[in-house]
């Protein structure tokens, strides 16, 4: 189920270092948590938007095709749909 409240702040901040890096541990070294805490704001976010934004791979991820998609700001509350 979507929710239509805006997501945590600290969720958009975990996924923005991670797909920038494309590594969690390196999205939790810049962010000053640990990487189990990255994947619990990222589980968080996907679970809020109902998406999933990452693929996980053995030693990395890569960002899916809906995030990489202009309609996943759609999904954000305010824009469009949200």
């Amino acid at each position: 189920m979507v929710d239509h409240k805006l997501p945590p702040l600290n969720a958009l901040r975990a996924f923005e270092a991670t797909a920038r890096h494309l590594s969690v541990k390196n999205a939790a070294d810049e962010l000053c948590v640990t990487p189990g805490a990255v994947s619990q704001l990222l589980k968080t976010l996907e679970l809020h938007l109902g998406v999933a934004l990452f693929r996980r791979v053995n030693r990395g991820v890569f960002l899916t095709d809906a995030s990489l998609r202009r309609e996943f700001l759609a999904l954000l509350p305010g824009r469009n749909g949200g």
